[in-house]
């Protein structure tokens, strides 16, 4: 009789430990924008469950009207993984890249907020270094993707696009001085309290608002590491950045050399 109210003390005790696991475990809600990503999606999740296995997570997509059917795509793929974990937010059009992070961000329950691309340029096999072997390991308060450090780089571009995005990225720390090697990277980790902070004091949109995120968070004295990232060009699809996109980043840093 002792000896099972002692096992039955023992399990109690587990309980309470796991109890206090569940309780003290930090969750990660990773936002994915989505705009024509229907040959994309379904890989881009499998991979971010494969490598995140150990980790308390959901995956909040921005959709923002995507007439190729991306929307069917998710919503499958929440009968596989569950609508608790894979939560689709859409909207009417597109809407910008700024608003897309807002709108996951209003939806999202995590402690600690990662944004990512749909596209597979951002591999998820480097999730695990966002969170164990630099947050985790630093207390930062953001951890960026670089692809302009030693083990980082690009796949898939020409010389003409490497050229353009490296010059740019040299023109922006010039100008800046942001303390970061990669400014327009949009593969990163923020504890949800910095990001609150620092979203709403942006009002950059595209491309340029991953500059602005980063830059107004070096100037606000956030704690910021950086994890390094093979970029590599998206295998389905065609790529968004153009002329257009080239003339908003040169409006976007000069407002941001005279507003920060």
């Amino acid at each position: 009789m002792a000896k099972l109210e002692e096992i039955e003390t023992e399990e109690h005790q587990k309980a309470i430990i796991i109890s206090k696991r569940k309780r003290t475990k930090k969750k990660y809600s990773i936002i994915i924008p989505t705009y024509n990503e229907r040959l994309n999606i379904a890989l881009v999740i499998y991979l971010v469950f494969k490598h995140l296995q150990d980790i308390d997570f959901e995956v909040v997509i921005v959709d923002d009207g995507s007439p190729d059917g991306t929307q069917d795509i998710i919503k499958q793929l929440q009968n596989v993984y569950g609508d608790d974990l894979i939560l689709l937010r859409a909207r009417p059009k597109k809407l910008g890249l700024g608003t897309a992070y807002y709108h996951g961000l209003k939806h999202a329950s995590g402690d600690f907020i990662i944004i990512m691309d749909a596209d597979l340029s951002h591999h998820p096999k480097y999730l695990p270094n966002f969170i164990s072997r630099k947050q985790m390991e630093t207390g930062a308060s953001i951890v960026t993707g670089t692809r302009y450090v030693r083990n980082g780089g690009v796949h898939g571009w020409n010389l003409v696009r490497k050229l353009t995005s490296r010059g740019a990225n040299v023109l922006a720390q010039t100008l800046l001085w942001p303390g970061v090697s990669d400014l327009t990277g949009s593969f990163r980790l923020y504890e949800r309290t910095a990001f609150e902070d620092v979203v709403s004091s942006c009002v950059s949109k595209g491309y340029v608002f991953q500059m602005e995120m980063i830059v107004r968070a070096s100037r606000k004295g956030y704690h910021i590491e950086a994890v390094p990232i093979t970029f590599v060009d998206r295998v389905y699809g065609s790529s968004k950045l153009g002329g257009s996109e080239i003339v908003e980043y040169l409006k976007g840093l000069f407002y941001l050399l005279f507003t920060t």
